[in-house]
Parts: structure tokens; sequence; C-alpha cells
């Protein structure tokens, strides 16, 4: 099977991919398109011969508050940012059918690797995800994410992850 990840387009097949979260699916199905037209994000696709939707992602501009960020990490930056610069990895889904083949790290992996590539022309000090449920946050956590103190999401250095790619 020869697989490719491509911006998502037209030619995606799409309607049926089920990943078990009606959230994740519907966006898909219905909404991703029209994020990508309205630049709200921008939305890549893991698929294959057939065009098949096997996995997706998506990747936006985004911040987090100074006073969320840990404090051993902000007290290093200016003090005059209330807002930190990130980007935000927004979802990240594959299909029941393909589960248990590695295709969630493949994604992860080319995500961040976009991400490093966006900072060297955009000033980003971290990647922001928002894990769905406690198995997604145990996903991120493996890859060295770090959960934000009083929320919910979690974050890894831009820093860190260059690291992985040198």
């Amino acid at each position: 099977m020869e697989l490719r990840i491509e911006p998502l387009n037209k030619s995606h097949q799409k309607k049926d991919f089920q990943c078990g979260y009606a959230l994740l699916d519907n966006y898909i199905r219905t909404q991703a398109k029209q994020d990508v037209s309205r630049d709200l994000s921008a939305c890549f696709v893991l698929n294959d011969e057939n065009n098949y939707v096997i996995g997706y992602y998506t990747l936006s501009a985004n911040s987090i508050k100074r006073d969320d960020f840990p404090e051993e990490m902000s007290r290093k930056l200016p003090a005059s940012y209330d807002d930190l610069p990130a980007i935000l990895l927004g979802r990240l889904a594959i299909d029941n059918n393909y589960k248990g083949n590695r295709y969630g790290e493949l994604l992860l992996f080319d995500a961040l690797k976009k991400c490093v590539e966006i900072s060297s022309n955009l000033g980003s000090l971290s990647i922001i995800v928002d894990p769905i449920d406690e198995k997604a946050q145990m996903f991120y956590k493996r890859y060295g994410f770090i959960l934000l103190p009083g929320s919910k999401k979690m974050f890894i250095a831009l820093k860190t992850v260059k690291q992985l790619f040198q």
C-alpha cells in the first residue's frame, strides 16, 4: 500500500472516516475544508493510493498565556509578553480500520517536523495540543508533551523538537 501525507484537497475520500470520536469524524467530513479555505487551519491527511483518508492532523497559529506557562520557563522570557507564541496541533486522528499501525506516530512526527520548518520563519516557542481524553493525553506524554498547569492542554518546547530533527 502506497501512503502519502499531503494537504487536504477535493480528491480525498473522507465520508467514511471513523476514528471513534464523533467530534473528530465530523470535523474531517464536514468542517476541515471550510477551515482551510478560511485560513483558520491547515489540514494534512495520510491517504492511500485510492485517496482514502487514513488519518489527519491540523495546524494553526496560537498562543499560551504567560501565566499558564510553567514558571521555570516563563521567567527566562521578557516580561513584556503576556501571550507567548505557539503552534496548535489542533486535531490528530486515525481511522479505526488502521489503528495499531503506528500511523498516529507517523502523523505526529510529520506535524512536529512541519512546526520546526514553520518556526524558522515565524517566532514560536512551543507546540500545544488539547487531548480529547486521557488516552490521547498518554499518547502525547510518550512523546515528551507536558501538561500545562491549570488546564488540560499540553505543550512541548520547539527547542526540544528541533533537537529531535538535528
